[in-house]
């Protein structure tokens, strides 16, 4: 499909998470457009109950990152056991092309790379994505060089306790990623969701380092390429969600920034168009002609004032099921540092607040899913929401 995207308006394309991705639930909790479409999701042996999302869906934002250093092994296996509906990779290439789970490029803050004495010529500076960033990149290191290295946990100063586990696991490839998916399936019978975001890709797609076609050859190769796939591909780029929809039926999510923000692509582009022009009707219909989601920061959702506290919802939740999509906002946490201030509790910023509290309001917006780095709090808040009637 072209950029432009004008094979994708087809309304059973985009309703497929409004109904058949997540299932009976959705109608339960009143999301619009639920009879659009129907059956459970397929690929990896989804077709019943079992393979259907709940609504709304608690997604492990890098796997259990509360607990474990995050996109590891470790973590998205802590995440599954505590029975995360769907678990986050950020996929980043290595020099030699293979896709690998890390947050960013730079690893620096998630691996041991700095104690590796013949990588210290390897340090750098960068400009990526407009913002100037001393360290190592994955796009400097060839796969083999990479599996050298072990994960450490990305903020010890907020989860010391993280750090019991620094070393245990080396940078997954998301190719290892999908053979654990299946492995995982296999013994369960249920598939392992999977919601994946492309990096930077226009800064790599300047290196020669194209991450769609990559990304959707893994995609096809383990069947997960179809409309009612167990998967989502994302990014906080829109052309890159178009360019995957021109390779694969996977659905898609587009993520969005702050309202003032603009997609790294738009500003490569000269597009003048802000966050905040995509979220108006017009510009989630737009979306709505490549896309079947958004990933919006919890902010677009109920924004805060100037002490951290929360204001009035948006319309955003409305808006965006008007035009058929789904809504998996990012990211709650249960540190204080992390939480609405209406929601903390004391003044140690690295203690837990009131978590569940803050679950239970966004969860009344009527969201489908939500991003957590502690999904076994999600998954009691939920059910503790979904009691309520």
């Amino acid at each position: 499909m072209s950029d432009g995207g004008t094979e994708r308006q087809q309304p059973g394309r985009r309703a497929v998470l409004g109904a058949a991705a997540l299932g009976g639930a959705v109608a339960a909790v009143g999301l619009p457009g639920t009879a659009r479409a129907a059956g459970g999701p397929g690929g990896n042996g989804g077709s019943g109950a079992g393979g259907r999302l709940p609504n709304p869906a608690v997604i492990a934002h890098r796997g259990a990152s509360g607990y474990r250093p995050e996109h590891t092994l470790g973590a998205y296996q802590f995440a599954l056991d505590m029975g995360a509906d769907v678990i986050e990779q950020d996929l980043v290439p290595t020099k030699d092309g293979h896709l690998v789970c890390r947050h960013e490029n730079e690893i620096g803050g998630t691996t041991d790379v700095a104690d590796h004495p013949e990588f210290a010529d390897r340090e750098t500076t960068k400009t990526v994505d407009g913002a100037q960033i001393t360290g190592w990149f994955t796009e400097d290191f060839t796969l083999a060089e990479l599996k050298t290295l072990r994960a450490t946990e990305r903020i010890p100063a907020v989860r010391q306790r993280n750090t019991l586990y620094d070393g245990r696991w080396e940078v997954p490839t998301f190719d290892e990623v999908l053979q654990w998916a299946e492995r995982q399936r296999r013994g369960t019978g249920r598939p392992v969701w999977l919601h994946v975001e492309t990096k930077h890709p226009t800064y790599f797609r300047s290196l020669g380092l194209e991450l769609e076609k990559p990304l959707a050859r893994l995609v096809r190769r383990y069947g997960r390429d179809k409309r009612n796939s167990p998967i989502f591909l994302q990014s906080f780029e829109p052309t890159s969600v178009e360019r995957l929809a021109g390779l694969v039926d996977s659905p898609g999510v587009v993520l969005l920034g702050g309202a003032s923000s603009r997609p790294w692509d738009f500003v490569e582009a000269g597009d003048p168009r802000t966050v905040a022009d995509l979220v108006t009707p017009g510009g989630l219909e737009w979306i709505a002609g490549f896309a079947e989601g958004l990933g919006p920061t919890l902010d677009l959702i109920i924004p805060k004032d100037s002490t951290g506290r929360l204001k009035e919802p948006t319309t955003l939740v409305r808006d965006a099921h008007a035009a058929g999509l789904v809504l998996h906002p990012y990211t709650m946490r249960n540190e204080n540092t992390f939480l609405p201030a209406d929601f903390r509790k004391g003044t140690d910023t690295t203690h837990y607040g009131d978590a569940f509290g803050a679950f239970q309001v966004y969860f009344e917006t009527g969201i489908d899913g939500i991003f957590t780095d502690n999904p076994d709090t999600g998954l009691l808040a939920r059910d503790a929401f979904l009691a309520q009637g």
